[in-house]
């Protein structure tokens, strides 16, 4: 998936197409870090079940809050014409996919996003969309979103 991406990138930027890419695992370290809580995290995370990270790092990290606000700054502090995000997986479960997607309409709405997504895209008439990470998780939200994997520019 990297390499597809880093291929699309580096296509759309031959044609005079500048892409800004957002990785959420990275966003969300630069995040706690930013918030002086990175250290702390990384001490207790030896002595908290996973069930208390998970939540910490969900209100540490929530996406109206904290996560869309941050990458709002970036937007408004970088040209490009398409927004690529990535690491979705790698913020999985403490990050959900349809959270970051239904609070960045408001704030990315000018420019396309393409969100690189660990999992399939599924969409029909009767069931809407749908996004199942890692093939497994079924997400039964609806996106204004369509699987570009197979599309030409």
């Amino acid at each position: 998936m990297e390499r597809l991406q880093h291929q699309l990138a580096n296509r759309l930027e031959q044609v005079g197409v500048r892409v800004l890419e957002i990785n959420l695992y990275d966003l969300s370290i630069e995040i706690l870090k930013d918030r002086d809580v990175w250290t702390q995290i990384l001490e207790m995370e030896e002595s908290v079940s996973k069930e208390q990270l998970k939540e910490l790092l969900q209100g540490v990290l929530d996406p109206e809050a904290h996560l869309v606000p941050a990458i709002a700054t970036k937007l408004a502090s970088t040209d490009f014409e398409v927004l690529f995000l990535s690491g979705v997986g790698e913020v999985f479960p403490y990050i959900r996919s349809h959270n970051v997607l239904n609070n960045l309409q408001s704030t990315a709405k000018e420019k396309p996003t393409i969100m690189f997504f660990p999992g399939a895209y599924t969409h029909s008439l009767e069931s809407g969309a749908s996004l199942d990470l890692f093939g497994k998780l079924h997400d039964d939200k609806y996106y204004r979103a369509f699987n570009i994997f197979h599309c030409e520019p």
